[in-house]
């Protein structure tokens, strides 16, 4: 496919048509220094993995949270960092600025941007932005949401985005959707990597003149 000439995009109307993703992989709640210790050896073990950050919604105009969670998966498992009660420690630092272990996610820039209101010095290394990624597959969708959905044809529920993320408790379905997020992101990149997408027979083809990128949305 000449990407030049074609885009692909789907409309937001066909997402809700489209079957449900359900994460089925494991998640653990890393809220203590101990269970963070084990939670990076184990992540160290691998070379590649999902990223993602949740940050409670503010409602006031002007003010922000610091980022609350922070999403690192495998392929079958996701542990969930609370930044909110851990803070950035040195080893989660370090392993965020590790290039050896390659982290794929998704408007990483504007993760970076709020994680160091928390940790100023952070210098992120080894991270693919799959929004920049995609688009040598013709994709200018910049949300995961809809980058999913034209790729595997499943839909991803954003119903738990805007729920709080520094509550006493995290909600099992908090816990699955902030899994699947990061786990996603390290689905996508691989199958693409891999070859595995074919452009040229999407169905969500369009003329790019037909597009319009200061209606992208990023869910």
């Amino acid at each position: 496919m000449n990407n030049n000439s074609l885009s692909i995009t789907i409309p937001k109307d066909v997402l809700h048509t489209l079957p449900p993703l359900e994460y089925t992989g494991g998640i653990a709640v890393v809220d203590t220094v101990e269970q963070a210790r084990v939670a990076l050896r184990e992540l160290r073990r691998y070379k590649m993995i999902g990223f993602d950050t949740e940050t409670r919604p503010s409602f006031k105009k002007g003010h922000t949270h610091k980022v609350a969670l922070m999403q690192l998966a495998t392929d079958d498992f996701c542990f969930l960092f609370r930044l909110n009660r851990l803070g950035i420690s040195d080893a989660l630092k370090e392993f965020l600025e590790d290039d050896t272990v390659t982290k794929v996610g998704l408007s990483v820039h504007d993760d970076f941007n709020v994680l160091r209101r928390s940790c100023p010095d952070l210098a992120p290394q080894g991270f693919i932005e799959l929004q920049s990624y995609v688009k040598r597959f013709g994709i200018t969708d910049i949300s995961l949401q809809k980058i999913y959905a034209i790729v595997f044809g499943q839909y991803i529920s954003k119903n738990q985005r805007l729920t709080n993320w520094e509550a006493s408790e995290l909600t099992p379905h908090q816990q699955c959707y902030a899994a699947t997020d990061a786990w996603a992101c390290l689905k996508l990149y691989r199958y693409l990597a891999a070859g595995d997408f074919d452009p040229s027979i999407s169905p969500y083809r369009v003329s790019a003149e037909d597009i319009n990128p200061q209606t992208a949305e990023s869910l």
